[in-house]
């Protein structure tokens, strides 16, 4: 039941690959013309699964899979052995590939193992470590976006006339509510978490430890709790326990925290945001999902029919499936409108690679690599999947109680002006492609994009020949766009809209954090600190280019931008690569037109003193 199959050469790697296949007979031929040109020496060994043998790794060829399999491979893993699993032998050529890569690196057999099942590439890999020997350059700022210069206005009267303009269209196009839901409440919660580690309930008082420590987020929290929508369910429980009665005021306090953080029934920072009380109403309590349902048949809909497309950890699918179920009937009886929810998890393949602190891959306890998740970029895989024609992306904490009339109408605006300047880009690449542009309609579309679309227009573009203007152009509008909405800053933390100076010299609109920038260069510093504008997520996009056919969105990905991150592992201190953010260097090489909406739009809960604000309170 076996056959060797050997290739002599100075490097040697024994592979045993195990299948049920009939067709074993046919693999020599394609396993000698998958190592034909490889300078490493490989030695293959064919059998089914009752004999099993010692070369360096195994290769399960999993065609069909069933118990014999499945029994096989457990039994791998307990002896530690490395091996892989693909389902049809046509991948053989690229797994052999990316195992002499991964050896290269100076990494073992049991590693290749762990990388390939994530799905990660070789390259991904050397990427990652070149960039923590390296660092990450910060992003140059040249200037702030304003308005009429990178941020256009967009007052009450326009609004209504673009979002008539989407009214109008919106039946011939797919829509879709892009919601990342992902992240767990901690922060939100993290004052009253740190209030439970340090406060003594027996020997200390709740007013002593707010003036020691100058704790203003507890004091709001206690003084307005009574207004947040959880707080009868959490007293009702808190009141069940034996001693309630004889508790002090404090006492009472201390209790009411921690059966609200603790209780298996509450948990609340260990919960996703999306599923947490937020609203108080009439009889019940609304969750931000209840709230983002809402929206979207207020402005994602078109035929009847609205998609939402929630991002979350998969472990946290069955309390979102839970939330949808009570409000999802009725939200569409009282719209009319049908509601179509879909869910997608953080794709493995886009975890990162951590080191220690000296650039050397982190590996736990039980000797196996450390993965991270990459962060909020790498969502661009899942955006990617999206089969619509316009896309609304929204955080899943930016939602309110009272304000739904200017939100949706700000919202279809904005996908107005996407519209609108989506059959200029259109029409103008068509023209292009069919050789129909004279060279006087040249520079009305180097105008176009220049203030319509604010591209940077390099000052000699008028030395180009005919033939490059309009190879230059082609490149310039061919790209996915997306309109962002901008709000006036007042003191949020976070990123805005900035004119920023890449590698080469170029000038783009760009969504910057704080953190990509060095706020120890004064010049640097000043230009954030002159910012206008803050960004609150609010974007519509468009995925398809001028023939109908979808963009790929990683092609337009700046990788330079991501961040490094130091995380505590295991009592350890470990370096991490995150992506390009999802809006700021996944995004970098769209067309990005920043345009003006009011604050009312703009209603994030970061913390939980948050849902006292007005924006989240019954407008009684």
């Amino acid at each position: 039941m076996e056959e060797n199959i050997t290739k002599q050469h100075t490097t040697s790697i024994t592979i045993d690959i195990y299948s049920n296949s009939t067709t074993k007979h046919e693999w020599k031929n394609r396993l000698t013309v998958a190592v034909k040109n490889s300078t490493t020496a490989f030695t293959f060994t064919i059998s089914d699964f009752s004999n099993q043998t010692d070369g360096d790794i195994a290769v399960i060829v999993n065609n069909e899979p069933n118990n014999e399999i499945s029994r096989f491979a457990k039994n791998l893993e307990k002896q530690n052995k490395a091996f892989v699993v693909v389902n049809s032998f046509d991948r053989i050529e690229n797994l052999l590939t990316e195992l002499q890569n991964t050896l290269e690196l100076g990494f073992t057999y049991n590693d290749f193992s762990q990388i390939y099942d994530l799905g990660i590439t070789t390259a991904k890999i050397k990427s990652q470590l070149n960039t923590f020997k390296k660092g990450i350059n910060k992003v140059v700022l040249d200037r702030p976006a304003t308005i009429k210069d990178g941020i256009k206005p967009l007052d009450k009267k326009k609004a209504q006339e673009y979002a008539s303009l989407f009214d109008e269209k919106r039946n011939d196009l797919t829509l879709k509510k892009f919601i990342p839901a992902s992240g767990a409440a901690t922060r939100m919660f993290k004052f009253l978490n740190e209030f439970l580690l340090n406060f003594d309930p027996v020997n200390d008082t709740v007013n002593a430890y707010i003036n020691k420590r100058r704790d203003e987020a507890l004091k709001v929290f206690l003084i307005g709790a009574d207004k947040f929508p959880f707080f009868k369910e959490v007293l009702e429980e808190s009141k069940k326990h034996p001693e309630y009665s004889e508790w002090t005021k404090d006492e009472r306090y201390y209790n009411f925290i921690k059966t609200l953080l603790t209780n298996e029934k509450f948990d609340f920072a260990n919960k996703p945001k999306g599923i947490l009380p937020f609203h108080q109403y009439d009889g019940f309590t609304a969750t931000p999902v209840y709230e983002h349902l809402k929206e979207s048949v207020s402005y994602a809909h078109s035929n009847g029919k609205a998609h939402v497309h929630f991002t979350i950890s998969q472990e946290h699918l069955d309390g979102f499936i839970d939330c949808i179920k009570e409000v999802k009937e009725d939200i569409e009886k009282q719209s009319g409108i049908d509601i179509d929810i879909d869910f997608s998890y953080q794709h493995k393949q886009t975890d990162t690679l951590a080191v220690d602190m000296k650039n050397k891959p982190f590996r736990d306890n039980d000797g196996k690599l450390f993965f991270r998740p990459g962060g909020h970029g790498a969502l661009i895989e899942n955006l990617n999947q999206l089969q619509s024609d316009v896309v609304f992306i929204k955080n899943i904490d930016n939602v309110s109680h009272n304000n739904i009339k200017t939100i949706s109408l700000y919202k279809k605006a904005l996908a107005g002006i996407l519209l609108e300047l989506q059959e200029k880009v259109f029409g103008y690449l068509k023209k292009i492609e069919k050789g129909n542009v004279p060279p006087s309609e040249i520079d009305e579309i180097f105008d176009f994009a220049k203030n319509g679309l604010f591209l940077n227009i390099p000052p000699d573009v008028n030395k180009y020949t005919c033939e490059h203007k309009i190879e230059f152009l082609t490149e310039l509008l061919n790209r996915p766009i997306r309109i962002c909405g901008m709000v006036k800053n007042e003191g949020e933390p976070g990123g805005g809209p900035f004119w920023v100076v890449s590698k080469d010299g170029k000038l783009s609109l760009q969504i910057v954090e704080s953190s990509q920038i060095d706020l120890e260069n004064k010049s640097q510093n000043d230009i954030f600190s002159n910012s206008t504008h803050f960004n609150p997520v609010d974007l519509v996009c468009g995925l398809k280019n001028y023939q109908g056919e979808y963009f790929d969105l990683r092609e337009y990905t700046d990788p330079d931008t991501g961040f490094i991150v130091t995380k505590n592992r295991m009592g350890h201190d470990v370096k991490s690569y995150e992506l390009p953010g999802l809006w700021n260097g996944a995004m970098a090489g769209w067309i990005t037109v920043f345009t003006e909406v009011p604050l009312d739009t703009f209603n994030p809960v970061k913390n939980v003193n948050d849902l006292l604000k007005a924006s989240h309170q019954p407008n009684h």
